[in-house]
């Protein structure tokens, strides 16, 4: 798992499954964030072959602490089987999910640009 900091984006990326015990490390590693405000939070999940519903669970737990704190938090390069978790549980239409890095960061930029 990789973990970048950044002000204001913070970069999760979890490689190969996301199941009971890494899905409770990746709990783990971001409950380890800061929260502030305005913090864009990606969560990259392009090596990420296998996710079962375990996995939901820190997507689910940093999805409502970062828009507690006034946050974003975004999933990229969602592979298919992984989708399909997301799809069957609904959580694709909860979820702000894009094709690749560089869309969340043009995105973020005209929203930043905006607000400036």
């Amino acid at each position: 798992m990789t973990l970048t900091q950044d002000k204001p984006v913070i970069f999760f990326k979890p490689q190969g499954r996301i199941d009971l015990e890494t899905a409770t490390a990746l709990s783990k590693k971001m409950a380890e964030v800061k929260l502030e405000s305005q913090q864009l939070w990606v969560i990259d999940l392009a090596e990420v072959g296998f996710m079962d519903s375990s996995g939901l669970v820190p997507l689910v737990q940093a999805l409502k602490a970062v828009h507690e704190s006034g946050c974003r938090l975004v999933l990229c390069n969602v592979q298919a089987p992984v989708r399909l978790v997301l799809e069957l549980t609904h959580l694709d239409s909860v979820f702000e999910i894009v094709d690749n890095y560089e869309e969340i960061l043009s995105t973020f930029e005209d929203k930043t640009l905006a607000t400036a």
